[in-house]
C-alpha cells in the first residue's frame, strides 16, 4: 500500500473541481492501493481550512481520515526549515516519519523539493506516476 500525505490544498482543489487530479487521488484512497497518512496536526489544519471556505465541506472529506491510518509517532518539522512556510513543514515531516509521499500544489513545498529527503509531487505528477481509475 502506497502511503501519501495530502496537503490541505489538495482537498481544496478536489472540492472545487471533482474532475481534477486532486479529486482522483482522494477518490482512489484505499481502492487504488493508496493510504492517506495523517496526524492530529495535519487533520486539524485540513479541517480548519475546509470549514473556512463556505462552498467546501469538512464532512465530505472526513471519512478519508481513517483512524487506522493515523500516524501517532513523533515528527520533526524543524528538520524542514528549507520550506519557507512553517505550517507546510509538518506535512513534510509527517511524510518523512511515516515513509510517505507528499502530494501538494503548494509553491513552498514544491520549490524546496529537490533539497528535501521526502518525495514531493503535484497531483498531476502523482497520477502520472501511480495512475488512477477514470
Amino acid at each position: 500500500m502506497l502511503r501519501v500525505v495530502l496537503d490541505t490544498n489538495v482537498f481544496v482543489a478536489a472540492g472545487f473541481n471533482r474532475n481534477s487530479h486532486a479529486a482522483r487521488i482522494i477518490d482512489g484512497l484505499g481502492g487504488e492501493g493508496w493510504t492517506l497518512v495523517w496526524n492530529r496536526t495535519t487533520r486539524a489544519e485540513t479541517r480548519a481550512v475546509l470549514r473556512g471556505i463556505p462552498p467546501l465541506s469538512w464532512e465530505w472529506f472526513a471519512p478519508v481520515f481513517r483512524p487506522e491510518d493515523e500516524y501517532r509517532g513523533p515528527t520533526d518539522p524543524s528538520a524542514y526549515e528549507r520550506v519557507p512556510d512553517a505550517a507546510d513543514r509538518e506535512f513534510a515531516a509527517l511524510a518523512a516519519a511515516a515513509g510517505a509521499i507528499v502530494v501538494t500544489n503548494d509553491d513552498h513545498l514544491l520549490g524546496a523539493r529537490e533539497a528535501l529527503d521526502v518525495r514531493v509531487l503535484t497531483p498531476r505528477e502523482f497520477i502520472r506516476d501511480f495512475g488512477a481509475a477514470d
